[in-house]
């Protein structure tokens, strides 16, 4: 059987077709996915990066809770315009401590990224009680109730530590024995600008390295 013979018994043959498409589809899934569980820089924390703190973590969960990551995204590609913007571009030992990754590809608002230290805590919380107060044509919504409830209402903050633990965060004991402490009389709002004040910030300080793709893309 010469290919064009097999090429019109595929197209004719729904089942082999699927099979060939199911195949096909695996192989090249098996090439992206594959090397990325054997490589250890995607599982190494960089020297800056850390677990988050409780305050941190439980901001991290109002973000997803309220969406955020719908519509800003946390990933800086090493293009110019993005390096230009946002800063720094993202690094794999950046991400070793997040369960679940919030990279994103949709932007209706800014990168977040690098958002961390940018602002200070005040303008954070007039811009999450009220965007157009600091940002005129913003189409975010307000977040007022974030600053009237407890972040730690749920009582959850324990069980988090501990799950992340046995994935192999190292949280001590101490750790989680002192987060309730470290949660008492903050509020939501409190916790995710705690959040967004981390954000970004495990990346060497000084590093220059984006520059070296600026200077490749000016050369082509």
């Amino acid at each position: 059987m010469n290919g064009l013979e097999l090429h019109h018994r595929l197209e004719n043959n729904i089942g082999l077709l699927i099979f060939g498409i199911l195949f096909v589809t695996s192989i090249g899934g098996l090439v992206q996915i594959l090397p990325s569980l054997f490589q250890e820089s995607l599982k190494t924390p960089g020297v800056n990066t850390h677990v988050y703190k409780p305050l941190e973590l439980a901001g991290r969960d109002i973000y997803i809770r309220e969406g955020c990551n719908t519509c800003h995204s946390q990933q800086i590609r090493p293009l110019v315009a993005e390096v230009e913007r946002y800063g720094s571009f993202s690094r794999a030992e950046e991400f070793v401590y997040d369960r679940p990754f919030l990279w994103g590809s949709k932007r209706t608002g800014p990168d977040l990224h690098r958002i961390g230290g940018k602002y200070s805590d005040d303008w954070h919380r007039i811009h999450l009680m009220n965007p157009r107060a600091v940002v005129p044509n913003s189409i975010m919504p307000s977040y007022p109730w974030l600053a009237e409830r407890d972040a730690n209402h749920n009582q959850d903050i324990v069980p988090k530590l501990r799950g992340l633990q046995k994935l192999g965060h190292p949280y001590t004991q101490e750790d989680i024995n002192n987060a309730p402490a470290e949660l008492e009389g903050k509020t939501e709002m409190d916790a995710l600008i705690a959040y967004l004040q981390v954000l970004g910030t495990a990346y060497p300080e000084g590093d220059l390295s984006w520059l070296i793709f600026y200077s490749q893309e000016i050369c082509l």
